[in-house]
């Protein structure tokens, strides 16, 4: 089978978030390299990886559409392999982030 674009660029995670300039900031704080701004949607990077965020006017044909209230626990995680972790956790916890579940190392 043909590759159709490079496998980077598959699969890509976007979240849909309620403040862009607040969500941008979080991400590029922990190392995100900030690649595009849409001003209603971002495109960041991980190495060659992408992240999207987009606040709910991104979608243009969506309408009426609103966001629910803050889970208690998050619909969905986002892995990132990091050569210290303990960095990353006394950063989450300096920029003040909701952590539900500790950082630890994995396999």
């Amino acid at each position: 089978m043909a590759t159709y674009v490079s496998p980077i660029h598959q699969l890509v995670t976007e979240i849909v978030v309620r403040d862009m300039g607040r969500s941008t900031a979080f991400y590029r704080r922990f190392g995100f390299e900030f690649l595009r701004d849409g001003g209603d949607f971002a495109e960041l990077a991980w190495e060659e990886h992408r992240l999207f965020l987009a606040e709910l006017s991104a979608f243009r044909d969506v309408r009426q559409a609103e966001l629910p209230a803050v889970p208690t626990f998050p619909l969905a995680n986002v892995r990132v392999m990091v050569p210290n972790v303990d960095n990353s956790w006394k950063l989450g916890n300096e920029m003040g982030a909701r952590i539900v579940i500790p950082m630890v190392d994995r396999y």
